[in-house]
């Protein structure tokens, strides 16, 4: 409730009853407040009266659930099932518009803004995780292969010469058809036992990497999610022992550049 709404509940219910229960709804308020200022993951997880709260405020804001709406636009969210509308917090109207899945829509302000906080968390949470070069992301709701398909083929606007993947082995399906579906030949690198625990061979990826010939690498295919005793990649270390191949491969070309003979050291 706003500040007016809060002084006529105080007509009819004791002054001291209604500002404790107004401190108690300000300080779900300031959760929000903050995600909305910072855009990031909260140190804390939010109760769920929290992001229920947060949910239906959204949904008031698009368009098919104002106050006498009747929903016969042509792009106007409905649904038959107050089941189903219950279930999604009646956010219906959907993001984006014709050929911009990340355009604000017009009638819909609130999934809209919430589909740009989920933006901004997630690439909040891609840097804490170690992807600190990340600028932007935007999720959308695609599962496992077609979402690393699409990574592996926007990939190739940068590197064109790039006809391999190299790939930390994990055993899922969807790793290996998206590659092969986007063109590119995955090159499987065996993991090492390290205690109880199988885990990335980063001295084979970059020796790997350095064999291929760095230009014809497309990336390294890491994980962060999988079943043990897989544990997930350092994504950091993974990430050290790339630049360093670059570098060195960067450095290879400008002597060749200036006519200076370079000689690979021996890898027996």
């Amino acid at each position: 409730m706003n500040g007016e709404n809060v002084s006529l509940s105080e007509k009819i219910v004791s002054a001291s009853y209604i500002r404790q229960g107004s401190q108690a709804r300000r300080s779900h308020e300031q959760l929000i407040r903050r995600l909305l200022e910072q855009g990031k993951c909260p140190e804390e997880g939010w109760s769920e009266s929290t992001i229920e709260l947060f949910l239906s405020e959204l949904a008031v804001m698009d368009s098919n659930n104002f106050l006498g709406n009747c929903g016969v636009g042509e792009r106007e969210g409905r649904v038959a099932s107050s089941l189903v509308a219950r279930r999604h917090y009646r956010l219906i109207h959907g993001i984006g518009r014709s050929g911009d899945i990340a355009a604000v829509q017009p009638k819909a302000a609130g999934s809209s803004l919430l589909n740009k906080l989920t933006n901004s968390v997630v690439l909040d949470v891609l840097k804490l995780s170690g992807v600190r070069s990340a600028a932007s992301c935007f999720v959308v709701p695609m599962a496992t292969g077609m979402s690393l398909t699409l990574c592996f083929l926007t990939l190739r606007h940068r590197r064109p010469k790039a006809r391999y993947i190299v790939w930390p082995r994990i055993d899922q399906k969807s790793c290996f058809k998206a590659m092969v579906t986007a063109g590119f030949q995955p090159v499987v690198i065996e993991n090492i036992l390290e205690g109880d625990e199988l885990r990335t061979d980063l001295g084979a990826v970059e020796r790997k990497i350095q064999e291929l010939g760095a230009e014809n690498v497309l990336c390294v295919h890491s994980t962060t999610s999988c079943f043990a005793p897989r544990v997930p990649d350092r994504l950091e270390g993974a990430g050290r022992h790339v630049r360093r191949v670059r570098r060195s491969t960067r450095r290879e070309q400008r002597l060749r550049g200036a006519g200076v003979q370079v000689h690979a050291p021996d890898r027996a």
